[in-house]
């Protein structure tokens, strides 16, 4: 019984300390754009030029 006593304050501490992350991260604007992350992904990259191809190539 007295272990709650422990766990329960930590628990809370530490639920604390996320929601403050997500507070902080959500007012910095790093959850402003959920488009593009997804469609960058489908888009090519640029050639990279000069160098020395590789074997088998």
């Amino acid at each position: 019984m007295e272990l709650i006593f422990i766990i329960l304050p930590l628990a809370l501490v530490l639920a604390a300390v996320f929601i403050g992350a997500f507070v902080w991260a959500a007012r910095s604007g790093q959850m402003d754009d959920m488009d593009s992350p997804a469609g960058r992904a489908v888009f090519d990259d640029e050639p990279v030029s000069g160098g020395r191809p590789r074997d088998g190539e």
